[in-house]
C-alpha cells in the first residue's frame, strides 16, 4: 500500500525545520547504508546523533502525532528516529530494498521495517530530477511532492531516487514497525477506517450501522495486531 499524506508538515514546521538543518554539517549518506545500498547511494545526510537531526526529528514526530491519516495508514507500533538527506546535482540512489531490521546506532532500539516514509522538504520547482520511484505489483509509481507532503510505502518494495540535474532535493526519511505486519491486512483496515469516517460524517457517530462497522474494525485490529 502506498499512501500520500498531504501537508504533514505545516508552513511553520517547514520554516523551523529548514532553519535547523540548512546550516548543519552534512556527511556522506552511506553512514546508514547496508551493503547493497552502499553500492547505489550518492547523497549527503545529517549524522543520526547530531543535535540538528534530533531537533528537526522532534518536529517531524510531533507532526506525525497530529496526523489522523498517518495513523490510519501506518498503525505504527515503533518509529525510527527521522533522518535527513540532501541530493545535489549528480546525486542519485539506485534501485534497492530497505533493510528488514533497522538498529539505532549506539542504542538497544531496533525495529522491523514494515513501512518507509519520505517527507519532501523542498519546493519541487526548485530542483529537477530527484523523483522517488517505487516498484509495486501495480507497476512503477513516481513521486515528487510539494514541500511538507509525505509518502508512505512498503519497505519491502524496490525503489530508487532519480538523479538530480538542477538544484537540491532535501527530504526526511525513516522507517516504522506497524502493529499490523501484513500489508494486505493493513490495507483492509485502512479502507474500512476511511469508509467508517465517511459514514460517520453522513450519518453521525450514533448511527447503528456506524457503530457496528466500527466494531468490525476494532475486532479485526484485535485479531491482527501485535501491540
Amino acid at each position: 500500500m502506498m499512501i500520500a499524506i498531504p501537508d504533514l508538515l505545516s508552513a511553520d514546521d517547514l520554516v523551523r525545520l529548514r532553519g535547523i538543518i540548512d546550516g548543519a554539517e552534512w556527511v556522506d549518506g552511506n553512514v546508514t547504508s547496508g551493503q547493497q545500498s552502499a553500492l547505489a547511494k550518492q547523497n549527503e545526510q545529517l549524522p543520526e546523533s547530531s543535535p540538528a537531526a534530533r531537533e528537526a526529528g522532534a518536529i517531524v514526530l510531533e507532526a506525525l502525532g497530529r496526523s489522523p491519516l498517518f495513523f490510519a495508514a501506518a498503525l505504527p507500533l515503533k518509529v525510527f528516529p527521522p533522518l535527513f538527506n540532501r541530493y545535489g546535482v549528480g546525486h542519485t540512489f539506485g534501485t534497492h530494498v530497505d533493510n528488514a531490521i533497522r538498529i539505532q546506532r549506539g542504542t538497544e532500539f531496533r525495529i522491523r521495517s514494515d513501512l518507509s516514509i519520505t517527507i519532501f522538504l523542498e519546493d519541487p520547482a526548485a530542483y529537477d530530477g530527484g523523483e522517488l520511484v517505487v516498484e509495486d505489483h501495480f507497476g512503477v509509481q513516481r513521486v515528487k511532492l510539494p514541500a511538507g507532503d509525505a509518502v508512505l510505502y512498503p519497505s519491502s518494495s524496490l525503489h530508487h531516487v532519480t538523479p538530480v540535474s538542477r538544484g537540491v532535493r532535501i527530504a526526511s526519511f525513516f522507517w516504522l514497525q506497524s502493529m499490523i505486519r501484513d500489508d494486505g491486512n493493513r490495507r483492509i483496515l485502512f479502507d474500512l477506517d476511511q469508509a467508517v469516517q465517511r459514514l460517520t460524517g453522513q450519518l453521525g457517530g450514533a448511527d447503528r450501522s456506524v457503530i457496528e462497522l466500527t466494531g468490525v474494525y476494532h475486532n479485526l485490529l484485535r485479531t491482527w495486531a501485535d501491540a
